[in-house]
């Protein structure tokens, strides 16, 4: 429930998230329940079954194909015991379950790659047809991985066929030929291998050093709490609180056209430079600094922010007490960019004729 959470799946919302949800084929039987179900626009996308700790997930895949042919609707089955997740969909015949997952994740492994995997199951990312390509992908990687490997490693005659004829060596590429040089190919791999892991240790200890420098450079700034003035007013001035939120909305909305405007009043990010296209505007000068969005705060848009921890203020803002509590946000912040996106939410409207 934490991590579907997380994921922005709110145990606690109903519509997004319905537990012991029926799954059973009509006339056939009308006891199937799946322990979890996740909804995208009011349609069950993704099945998990919930197993105790110390179980075998191997032992219960049987019940959630069976779960998961039942429904047509459903793009992804996953199955998991709490340390461990299996994500199965449907690549080899059209709506029934995999025998393999696509997808295994294990919390008790260090991969630092797990946010990424997750990502795209996140609700304000999720496309459930592209969880079918995300699938497929996966099955190649994992496919042609395990033929690199084993090439490499056994260097096989069809693969040192294949290194010959690149290097184009002329000679006759016979059986008695190949098997000469197999050695010798064996050895280059090994070389190979090896120079392409000391270049990217290299690379990557260079990487580490400038995000190492950058980072520092980022958390003096923060901690420095300088503010500035602006020249032509001396009433305006942008705090380093303000500057931090600059630095969030760019990090959540990446490679958007943002701008920071300050006025006396209220501090706003706006889109192109166009200060009626405003995301949001803060007043960072009041006992409890809040926030307010360009779109009306709906009562669907009050449960996402009491769900993201947050409190609501007079007026429809938010109470943001610091600049990382805007991470929490990050699905309002991307609707107000497309809203101040869409031209048709600034178009003046036609003079009435009498």
């Amino acid at each position: 429930m934490p991590l579907l959470d997380i994921l922005g799946f709110s145990p606690y919302d109903p519509t997004r998230v319905q537990a012991e949800y029926a799954a059973d084929f009509p006339g056939v039987k009308a006891t199937e329940r799946v322990d979890y179900t996740l909804f995208s626009a009011g349609i069950p996308v993704i099945f998990i079954e919930a197993k105790g700790y110390a179980q075998n997930l191997t032992n219960h895949c049987p019940q959630l194909s069976r779960y998961y042919n039942a429904t047509p609707e459903v793009t992804v089955a996953a199955i998991t015991n709490g340390k461990e997740w299996r994500f199965f969909t449907d690549l080899v015949n059209k709506n029934i379950m995999d025998a393999d997952p696509f997808l295994t994740i294990n919390f008790e492994e260090c991969n630092p790659d797990i946010a990424n995997q997750l990502r795209r199951f996140h609700y304000d990312e999720l496309e459930p047809q592209a969880l079918r390509a995300l699938a497929e992908e996966n099955i190649y990687l994992s496919s042609f991985k395990d033929v690199i490997t084993t090439a490499l490693k056994d260097c096989n005659l069809d693969f040192v066929r294949f290194v010959v004829s690149q290097s184009k060596i002329q000679r006759t590429l016979t059986g008695r030929f190949l098997e000469s040089v197999q050695p010798i190919v064996k050895q280059a791999v090994a070389q190979s291998v090896s120079t392409m892991v000391a270049t990217s240790l290299s690379t990557t200890e260079n990487k580490q050093e400038t995000v190492l420098r950058d980072d520092s450079a980022a958390a003096a700034l923060l901690a420095s709490d300088e503010s500035i003035t602006d020249p032509n007013n001396a009433n305006i001035i942008t705090t380093a609180e303000e500057q931090h939120l600059y630095k969030i909305c760019c990090d959540i909305l990446v490679g958007e056209d943002l701008q920071a405007r300050d006025t006396e009043t209220y501090y706003s990010i706006v889109h192109k430079g166009k200060s009626n296209r405003w995301l949001f505007r803060f007043w960072g000068d009041r006992r409890r600094p809040t926030v307010q969005f360009i779109e009306p705060i709906t009562e669907a848009l009050k449960a996402e922010v009491l769900r993201a921890g947050l409190q609501l203020g007079s007026g429809n803002q938010i109470v943001l007490d610091k600049p990382e509590n805007l991470y929490r946000l990050a699905g309002l912040l991307r609707q107000a960019l497309e809203f101040c996106k869409n031209d048709d939410n600034f178009k003046r409207a036609p003079k009435s004729v009498e």
